[in-house]
């Protein structure tokens, strides 16, 4: 009976932290309104744009870079391969924008463990503003991408990011993909940043110069870890300012997934987190619904209780409340994904204690070992 009150408590607590979250993040999301309009003293803005390979969507969502309402921006994409067939996709969209300041760097350079900051560094030594925005090439912006980003910055502030919100899914590993990013750890993020404990993270991330070279540098700073957007975080942090997360984040269509491509892309990310924040990790284990609602039909399985009723309002709590946070925030959510967001749940578990073994990963074909997080600066 102990464990059975033991498992009990446990689903009840869980639950209602679940809950808790999910109530935090939707009144902190706002449902994109209309476009925001640009101030009388705007900042001139570089947007820095790593490339490699055509994605789903590619052509649209770095087409978007150059239809931003904004008055004073340039745009710097970096790219490792000329030969990669994304650069004559954007040579075709320069020429299509000519009125917008643009140009395609191409190099290779090996100067730290992480793969997309090399990509980066020529980009940032090239940048003119003090205002930059990193933002991922399958990030697509909206036309006041930059004031909803600058709308957040206040005088605590040291980064403003924004969470990829998964939309246009194609097929179920797609829908699954959603689950993970939106209700899932999109959620968690505005309750880390409503908590006062705001996570960069990578996709889009605005900053100021002087703060970064204040740190110690871009190169210093970001090549100190594996992973860019925790070692923004950390920056921050001990600079005593915050990360700020945008109230409305941007989409990253997703088109077809494969089972392999989730998983992947999800074991990396979990390695990540685990590296650069071990003990913020470790409950990640017990924060999606499978333990929970084991535990919740274990105790009523032992106390003679209705199973199946027990077994669907757990499921009603934990997978409806996200269709409702869906539902406010403007997300996608169709009627596969009651059972997307029930597969990530059983996911979770797994990923955890892969994230724990698994010392490598593949990213845009370069391995990377995450024990070599020391940065290195090639003479």
């Amino acid at each position: 009976m102990t464990f059975t009150l033991c498992a009990a408590a446990f689903c009840l607590v869980a639950t209602a932290l679940n809950l808790g979250g999910l109530a935090i993040a939707a009144v902190r999301l706002r449902p994109r309104g209309k476009p925001r309009p640009t101030p009388a003293d705007a900042p001139a803005v570089t947007i820095i744009r790593p490339l490699c390979r055509i994605n789903n969507y590619e052509r649209e969502t770095l087409a978007s870079t150059f239809m931003l309402d904004y008055p004073s921006y340039d745009i710097i994409f970096c790219l490792e391969d000329g030969n990669d067939p994304v650069a004559g996709l954007v040579y075709n969209l320069m020429e299509k924008f000519p009125e917008v300041r643009a140009q395609l760097l191409i190099g290779q350079e090996r100067r730290t463990k992480n793969p997309k900051l090399n990509n980066c560094l020529k980009g940032w030594d090239a940048a003119e503003n003090p205002w930059i925005i990193m933002a991922d090439s399958n990030v697509l912006m909206p036309s006041d991408y930059i004031q909803q980003m600058m709308g957040r910055w206040t005088e605590k502030t040291g980064l403003v990011c924004s969470m990829p919100i998964g939309t246009r899914p194609d097929n179920f590993w797609a829908e699954i993909e959603c689950a993970f990013l939106n209700t899932f750890q999109a959620r968690w993020q505005y309750v880390g940043e409503s908590l006062g404990q705001g996570f960069a993270q990578g996709k889009s991330m605005l900053m100021r110069r002087d703060i970064v070279e204040a740190g110690g540098g871009l190169l210093k700073t970001l090549g100190a870890e594996i992973a860019e957007d925790a070692a923004f975080t950390k920056l921050v942090r001990q600079s005593g300012l915050h990360v700020h997360l945008v109230n409305a984040p941007f989409a990253q269509p997703l088109g077809a997934r494969t089972g392999q491509e989730v998983w992947s892309r999800q074991a990396r990310w979990a390695m990540l987190r685990r590296k650069t924040f071990p003990l913020m990790y470790l409950p990640e284990l017990v924060t999606g619904g499978f333990f929970p609602i084991v535990a919740g039909i274990y105790a009523a399985w032992d106390a003679n209780v209705n199973v199946a009723v027990v077994a669907a309002v757990l499921a009603a709590l934990w997978f409806g409340s996200e269709a409702l946070l869906a539902r406010i925030a403007g997300w996608h959510f169709s009627s596969r994904m009651l059972l997307a967001c029930a597969l990530r749940d059983f996911l979770l578990p797994p990923l955890w204690v892969v994230a724990w073994l698994q010392q490598d990963y593949v990213w845009r074909g370069n391995t990377v070992n995450v024990k070599q997080v020391v940065a290195e600066e090639l003479e």
